[in-house]
């Protein structure tokens, strides 16, 4: 694939690109139009990060208990989220990376609920051997991933991303506390927040709840 070709598939304009990549716009723009060649280390690291972009955005269903898997933890037989995702962690064993709420609990940003039974995440097929755990990928790239307390989870823009990817089957309670805490703590903007084409309609209602959520 060429540059163009690339970014027409991810839906987004030459500045959404650059924005998502770290990639200067004039970059951009003198690449697609042949004023100057991007070097080949570059696209072959650029097709890497898009097909994993593309192809850990499938939407997962959720499963219901199966007495034919491991349990994993229960939620409320810990103090605080982050043991219980320490917990989590420890029994699946395998890497795993928290996605969705999970990875709002690392980010210190949303509590999580006491009879937490779904876990979201990225990791190998081997992880679904345990009841309630919804892969969304089997691998996502390392400039997404964050690590605190030994736990590894998406960096908020990708939990968002995730979010609206999968908001038909997502109960959407974590993702607006954390973007009403985003926006207060960011003077009463959501400035800084990179959305995809695809998901501006519902990220600017998303925003408009998250806005209101403490003051209703």
């Amino acid at each position: 694939m060429d540059i163009r070709e690339m970014r027409t598939r991810l839906g987004d304009t030459q500045s959404e690109f650059a924005a998502r990549y770290h990639i200067p716009f004039r970059t951009v723009q003198n690449w697609e139009t042949g004023v100057r060649k991007p070097p080949a280390y570059m696209l072959d690291l650029l097709g890497e990060r898009i097909r994993a972009d593309l192809a850990n955005r499938r939407t997962a269903v959720l499963p219901r208990y199966d007495p034919r898997k491991e349990d994993l933890p229960e939620r409320r037989d810990y103090v605080g989220a982050i043991s219980w995702l320490k917990a989590v962690q420890e029994r699946i064993g395998d890497p795993f990376v928290f996605a969705l709420d999970e990875a709002l609990m690392c980010q210190g940003s949303f509590g999580g609920r006491s009879d937490e039974f779904i876990v979201w995440g990225y990791g190998s097929a081997a992880a679904a051997r345990f009841n309630g755990v919804v892969l969304l990928g089997d691998q996502i790239g390392p400039y997404n991933v964050e690590e605190k307390n030994g736990l590894r989870y998406t960096d908020f823009e990708r939990t968002l991303a995730d979010a609206l990817a999968n908001e038909a089957i997502l109960d959407m309670q974590g993702i607006t506390e954390a973007l009403s805490r985003y926006y207060y703590r960011n003077g009463g903007s959501f400035a800084g927040l990179f959305v995809v084409p695809e998901y501006q309609d519902r990220f600017a209602a998303l925003a408009e709840a998250a806005a209101d959520y403490y003051t209703e």
